[in-house]
Order: structure tokens, then C-alpha cells, then sequence
């Protein structure tokens, strides 16, 4: 079962946590990752984001990831939320949970995930700033975190 979600609204990590135990007789682990807005970016002046997507083929994206995920483990829910609009720094940005029978498969496929949607989904990050606003580009980064996975 999976749920994704890509809106303004914020999310309450709690019932997120909830709906992924809900069922789960089965699951031996639950695992969540919040990620959040940062005060620094491009810049250490940036006062918040602004967030980008092209609904429909931003939850399509989102549903391919998640199916490869699926492909490598036994995954019980997957649950993806992330926001678009304007968030400020110590936001709530985005909340990937899975559940699994196993730990490593929920740990392993939390990590992929993230690490997929770093760099596959499309988002279109801009941070704002005093001096202006700022286009965020890809993050070498988070390409050799996705890259670990192709292995």
C-alpha cells in the first residue's frame, strides 16, 4: 500500500508514523525520515524556499521510485509526502516512511528513497534571500549517494 502526497499543507510526523503501523501484524519495523528546511544553502542568508513541481508528473515519479524500492525489498507501506510553496528554514519539507518485516529492508529502502527522490523527482528548488532569489541546482552529492545504489 502506498500513500503520496505532494501539497502545501504540512504533515504531522506522528500520524504519518501511525498509518505506517496501522496493519502491520506482520512488520517488525517501521522507518521515517523528516527532512527540513536549512537556514543555509546556496547562501547563509537564504529566509526560506520556494518549491517547485509539475503535478501529475511529479506523483508519477514518485510512484516509479517507489516501485523500484519494491522491486529490492519486501516492503509492507510506503508513505512520501513532500511540499511545494514557500517554506521557511526549520520547515517540514518532505517525509518518507516505510514498513517492512525487516529492519534492514526498512532502513535500506528509507535511504534509497530519499535518495532517489533527491535526484529524480521533479522538484524545482528556489531559496530566497536578501539579495535576491536564487535557483538551486543539482547536488554532486546527492548523485553519488543515488549512485551507491546502482550496484
Amino acid at each position: 500500500m502506498d500513500y503520496i502526497a505532494v501539497r502545501e499543507a504540512d504533515f504531522v510526523f506522528q500520524e504519518e508514523y501511525d498509518q505506517l503501523r496501522q496493519n502491520s501484524g506482520e512488520n517488525g519495523a517501521v522507518v521515517c525520515f523528516s527532512g527540513l528546511v536549512r537556514e543555509m544553502g546556496v547562501t547563509d542568508q537564504t529566509q526560506a524556499m520556494h518549491i517547485e513541481h509539475y503535478p501529475g508528473m511529479t506523483e508519477k515519479s514518485l510512484q516509479t521510485i517507489i516501485d523500484q524500492a519494491r522491486v529490492r525489498w519486501p516492503l509492507s507501506q510506503v508513505r512520501i509526502i513532500h511540499r511545494v510553496g514557500r517554506l521557511n528554514a526549520g520547515d517540514q519539507i518532505v517525509f518518507v516512511g516505510v514498513s517492512s518485516q525487516h529492519r534492514e529492508a526498512a532502513f535500506d529502502a528509507c535511504r534509497f528513497l530519499m535518495d532517489y527522490l533527491k535526484t529524480e523527482a521533479p522538484f524545482w528548488k528556489k531559496e530566497i534571500t536578501p539579495e535576491g532569489d536564487i535557483w538551486v541546482e543539482a547536488n554532486e552529492k546527492d548523485a553519488v549517494a543515488r549512485e551507491q545504489w546502482k550496484n
